[in-house]
């Protein structure tokens, strides 16, 4: 999120299901609306329920989920369709889900990479809208390939996004 302000996407709203997280206090020292809600004790309806009401509140025309580990509901999906986008630490369709750097590591893979891609219901599923890839070294871990992975996604994801939005 941050890399993407410093990139100069204009940014409506910073959300995050975690109210304490350190991105929500940055995003207000700039300026910019920040929303913080648990779901913990309200159900994950309810909480989309107001996650979207916040985002059409602050004119939100696009998603851009950065770091966001929650899966999002088929409705919460189909209320924005098209118009949620990810960034995913693997080069897509390898890899989906968790722990892609050691699965990178484990199959022997020379090069892993980031994936930007539209949210659909599928996980990690959607249409790729751009790829970077990085080597893998002979003595990666999966914390020192992850390091350079999320170097690359602070390169991609501005670039892809400057373009997804003036399509």
């Amino acid at each position: 999120m941050m890399a993407l302000v410093e990139a100069g996407i204009p940014v409506s709203l910073v959300a995050s299901d975690k109210p304490d997280a350190p991105g929500l206090a940055w995003a207000r020292e700039r300026g910019i609306a920040a929303f913080g809600l648990s779901p913990k004790d309200i159900g994950k309806a309810a909480y989309e329920a107001q996650i979207d009401a916040a985002l059409r509140e602050a004119g939100c025309e696009v998603i851009a989920l950065a770091g966001y580990m929650r899966l999002l509901s088929d409705d919460f999906v189909a209320r924005w369709r098209g118009r949620i986008v990810n960034i995913h630490p693997s080069l897509l369709p390898k890899y989906k889900g968790l722990d892609t750097h050691a699965r990178a590591i484990a199959a022997g893979d020379t090069v892993a990479g980031c994936s930007v891609h539209i949210v659909t219901e599928e996980l990690d599923g959607g249409a790729l809208l751009g790829q970077a890839q990085v080597p893998v070294l002979a003595d990666d871990g999966p914390d020192t390939l992850a390091s350079r992975v999320l170097a690359a996604e602070h390169r991609l994801y501005p670039q892809v996004l400057k373009e997804f939005a003036s399509r």
